[in-house]
């Protein structure tokens, strides 16, 4: 296939781009700068220079492909507090794809999470079925982000392959700049691994290389309106890595009181304190994804988010 991919030269699009590549398909990869074109150039796809709001570039790219994957999301302005601009300039990127798409039956796939689908249970695939679902999130506005993967899903009637493809809070792996080397770095700087309460709540994770998988096998495999979970870790324990985070820095782990989480985790305090586990155990029975990476405690323990303070992607 000829595939159109957003965010092609973010964390897990890196990894997705040489999985499809290597799967003998072809790669057109969304560039917004430089820096991103040359990184695709070199990984051998081809470049579309432009951005989530250059539409009539979207729909004319989604037109020409086989198929499209969707990754890229403006985390550059959720992360300075305007979420909703960010999940209202996804939407408009999916309708754009989904009316170039209709009638097709080619595939579309959409990234989106699973954090704050069920808390304080193993949320599936079946879980957040309706956007009023997200009134619960952590994250203002999330909302919106629940009903832009309700339209992904709403094109699988007006012929187009659509998936959803949900992602765990933490994706990992060496150059990881996400939620794990944020945790790590309020570590550093308090001198103290901490863990919210008892530490019982638990995190769900993925390699991003079996991440990079799921997402081959949903644009190749996935039914039309596939709901998919890329979970290999059903949910780790906080307080379990909080504990490996301080034998690594030679820190005191300590927990951290509800009341003071805030104060000590920064914007952390949410995601950290949340307990959300899922499973993908229907992902798995449906395309049959194996994860073969690191669990997040080996890949933790290997030593490579320790070798210095990395930034927090945004």
């Amino acid at each position: 296939m000829r595939v159109l991919v957003t965010g092609a030269s973010g964390w897990i699009g890196s990894a997705v781009v040489p999985e499809l590549l290597a799967a003998g398909h072809q790669v057109l990869g969304l560039a917004r700068s430089d820096a991103s074109a040359a990184a695709l150039d070199a990984a051998g796809a081809e470049v579309l220079r432009g951005t989530l709001d250059d539409l009539d570039t979207l729909r004319g790219a989604a037109a020409a492909a086989d198929g499209v994957i969707h990754l890229a999301f403006k985390h550059d302005i959720a992360f300075t507090g305007d979420f909703h601009g960010a999940a209202d300039a996804d939407r408009r990127a999916i309708e754009a794809f989904g009316e170039a798409l209709a009638g097709t039956d080619r595939p579309l796939v959409v990234a989106a999470g699973t954090l704050g689908l069920a808390p304080g249970r193993v949320a599936t695939e079946r879980d957040g079925g309706e956007p009023a679902a997200a009134a619960h999130l952590l994250i203002d506005g999330a909302e919106r982000r629940l009903a832009n993967a309700q339209l992904t899903l709403a094109f699988a009637e007006r012929g187009v392959r659509s998936a959803v493809l949900r992602l765990p809070p933490t994706v990992h792996g060496e150059g990881d700049h996400g939620f794990l080397p944020a945790l790590i770095g309020v570590a550093r700087e308090r001198q103290l691994s901490g863990y919210p309460g008892d530490g019982a709540n638990r995190w769900p994770a993925v390699h991003r290389r079996d991440a990079a998988h799921l997402c081959r096998l949903a644009l190749e495999q996935a039914p039309a309106g596939s709901v998919l979970h890329a979970v290999a870790d059903e949910g780790v324990p906080i307080r379990v890595v909080a504990e490996l985070i301080g034998r690594h820095l030679d820190l005191p782990v300590a927990s951290v009181a509800p009341a003071d989480a805030q104060a000590h985790f920064g914007w952390l305090a949410g995601p950290v304190g949340a307990d959300a586990p899922a499973s993908s155990a229907l992902t798995r029975e449906l395309l049959g994804w194996r994860p073969t990476g690191p669990g997040l405690l080996d890949d933790l323990d290997q030593g490579h988010y320790f070798h210095a303070a990395q930034p927090v992607r945004g």
